[in-house]
């Protein structure tokens, strides 16, 4: 199946995310549906950017497929959302943005310079160009603390700091598990925004290291905006459940932000990357092998010739239908002395 980013939906026109825990997702005909001991909820996959599957639930192979066909990611998460397991991937098959993400990071320039773009959009101003990026840390430090502060003189909520224990969750005080609660569902949305899109989750420009840097650099973008006053505002609403409550409020913040109107373009401004911007050729069937790199330029690969069938006309190879007398630089072909391509 053709996965082209001009033909799949926009990420901003799908509704955000669902929390689900104890109980089967499972495919209902060509739909999905979550059944629990009491009842049975059929799920708009078609409409959401991602499912949140907590603790308790188990989930069909046929639902997964009918999840990745529809464009759903999937999250596995622990309980109240204080651990991240794992993740589905997103439907486009598209290398170009990745391949973009990629060289912007391995030159020191360039990723300084994204680096830059990032603090712009977090201060939404103009950054002097005679700042160091330890000075730049600096202020975003300090604007990240005016934004606890704030938040607390609010909401009446006391703040003694940001803490917390992944292996004790009920050991941290309400705002905290309000603050982790909300952002686990912040990071869900820009992994699936991010996969989506075409990028990579693990390469990351502030961040770095894990699996995950490029989600924390973008989650980064929409704290202090959104999960910090919502947590606050959820843990001073019910200091004994701020988890549930706290994801009972999300989604009437992600629409107030207009999230998912902005998290695909505040990436492309900060990549610089251009809206026309499409994958290379051989993108446009998922199965192909691709190019392989040489150190002078790119040559078409995948072509293995030694025991393909040639007869007539056209060569029906692994990497598709080539002419017979196509020259061997457009099969791939290396010189390598054994009748073989490289792979």
């Amino acid at each position: 199946m053709e996965s082209d980013l001009h033909i799949l939906p926009k990420f901003r026109d799908g509704l955000s995310y669902l929390f689900l825990e104890h109980g089967r997702l499972e495919k209902d005909q060509s739909a999905l549906v979550f059944k629990t001991e009491s009842e049975a909820l059929a799920i708009p996959v078609a409409a959401l950017a991602i499912i949140v599957l907590g603790p308790g639930t188990t989930v069909t192979h046929a639902a997964v497929k009918t999840a990745a066909e529809h464009g759903c990611s999937l999250q596995w998460t622990g309980a109240g959302q204080a651990r991240f397991y794992a993740h589905g991937l997103g439907e486009t098959r598209r290398s170009a943005r990745t391949l973009k993400q990629a060289l912007l990071w391995a030159n020191p320039e360039t990723r300084l310079a994204v680096v830059r773009r990032m603090y712009q959009l977090l201060f939404d101003e103009e950054l002097d160009a005679s700042l160091d990026l330890q000075q730049i840390r600096g202020r975003e430090g300090v604007r990240v603390r005016d934004s606890y502060a704030r938040a607390s003189r609010t909401f009446g909520v006391e703040w003694d700091g940001r803490k917390y224990e992944r292996g004790d969750w009920a050991d941290a005080d309400p705002v905290n598990r309000a603050l982790s609660a909300a952002n686990s569902i912040l990071y869900g949305l820009c992994h699936s925004a991010i996969v989506s899109a075409g990028y990579s989750t693990a390469i990351g420009f502030v961040h770095t290291g894990k699996m995950l840097s490029f989600v924390y650099d973008v989650a980064d973008f929409y704290k202090a905006d959104i999960t910090i006053p919502l947590a606050f505002e959820a843990t001073a609403a019910a200091p004994s459940a701020p988890e549930a409550e706290v994801r009972g409020r999300f989604r009437g913040a992600i629409r107030d932000a207009r999230l998912m109107r902005r998290i695909v373009p505040d990436i492309a401004r900060v990549l610089d990357v251009p809206k026309d911007m499409a994958g290379a050729s051989f993108d446009v069937e998922s199965a192909l092998p691709g190019w392989l790199w040489d150190e002078a330029d790119w040559v078409k690969g995948g072509l293995n010739y030694g025991g393909d069938d040639c007869g007539g006309d056209v060569c029906e190879t692994e990497g598709g239908a080539l002419p017979v007398d196509a020259p061997a630089e457009a099969r791939g072909l290396r010189g390598d002395g054994d009748g073989h391509g490289s792979r």
